[in-house]
């Protein structure tokens, strides 16, 4: 699996990004996706992930409420919606796939995923 994470910028505290992860491969349908996120200094950290099938979705504490997770198997797409954005917000943003299947939401929370995007930068102003 290939993956490739879009959608990054510059914005207002308030705001909104959403940001796209376009995966190849025929198996992006089958796969669990996550979205993490690494600040500067700062170690990587789990954001949420969505179900194969997109039926379910798990979140980190500090976005819960503000960011979304969806994905349309169609395109081969996951997406990540994040609304009401803080200035703490700001990292780069990877998309990832475990690369086995029956992944769950919450495992994706607590493992090292074997493919990553090459992740997108997206800076909240205050």
């Amino acid at each position: 699996v290939q993956l490739q994470a879009s959608g990054g910028g510059l914005v207002q505290a308030g705001g909104s990004l959403r940001l796209s992860c376009a995966a190849s491969g025929r198996t992006f349908s089958s796969q669990t996706m996550g979205w993490f996120r690494q600040a500067p200094g700062k170690e990587r950290e789990f954001v949420g992930s969505i179900s194969s099938s997109g039926g379910s979705t798990y979140y980190a504490d500090s976005v819960k409420g503000r960011f979304t997770i969806s994905r349309d198997n169609a395109k081969n797409t996951a997406y990540l919606q994040m609304n009401s954005l803080k200035p703490e917000d700001t990292a780069v943003y990877y998309c990832a796939a475990p690369g086995t299947p029956f992944t769950t939401v919450q495992a994706m929370g607590s493992m090292a995923p074997r493919y990553w995007g090459q992740g997108t930068q997206v800076t909240v102003s205050s």
